[in-house]
């Protein structure tokens, strides 16, 4: 297994170390777990990087890269939900979103094609790892070894968690609506196929 596939791999022990660590209630639960989730979503960075600098991009990276994106931020959001910070309805619309992409992408791969994700699904990924990270920094600031940060999040004006928030949700809403549209209306041939 290459370095990129192993970083892959590595993105879903991650996450599984994410949801233990949060699911327990503990003084340091959030700190931990923002600490897991951000170097997660740093192996989501490297592990396409080394792939495409070194080429080493294989057919196991082109499918599983995405999907460990997607099992990482539907345990950031499902967590996030439980705290109260991302409504359910925008979590099922993601979740909707990720299901059918990989839907089309079982359907391709059963007539031997591989999508690899595209420009539009990685500004998606990074908008929602931002949100995710900006959210769980939130939860961590109510914790002690982060508390020094919490005013920041109490500000009322610009920059304050009662603006910023609702903005990277939208944010998060839009890039990843419009990017599933966009990948289905790419590869509507294969759609159009099994009607």
């Amino acid at each position: 297994m290459n370095l990129p596939n192993q970083l892959t791999v590595s993105r879903l022990v991650l996450t599984a170390a994410f949801v233990a660590v949060t699911a327990v209630p503990w003084p340091y639960a959030f700190t931990v777990g923002l600490g897991l989730f951000a170097v997660a979503s740093i192996t989501d960075w490297l592990d396409g990087k080394i792939a495409r600098e070194r080429n080493l991009v294989t057919a196991f990276g082109q499918l599983m890269d995405p999907l460990a994106d997607k099992i990482l931020m539907a345990a950031a959001f499902v967590t996030l939900m439980e705290q109260g910070l991302m409504p359910g309805w925008l979590v099922i619309a993601i979740l909707a979103r990720e299901f059918l992409v990989t839907g089309l992408r079982l359907v391709a791969g059963a007539r031997g094609a591989v999508l690899a994700a595209d420009r539009l699904g990685k500004q998606k990924t990074l908008w929602q790892m931002v949100t995710a990270c900006y959210l769980l920094i939130e939860l961590a600031t109510r914790e002690s070894p982060l508390a020094f940060a919490r005013p920041w999040f109490e500000l009322s004006g610009p920059g304050g968690f009662w603006l910023m928030w609702p903005l990277l949700l939208g944010l998060t809403l839009v890039t990843t609506l419009y990017s599933g549209l966009a990948y289905f209306w790419k590869n509507r041939q294969i759609v159009l196929e099994q009607l």
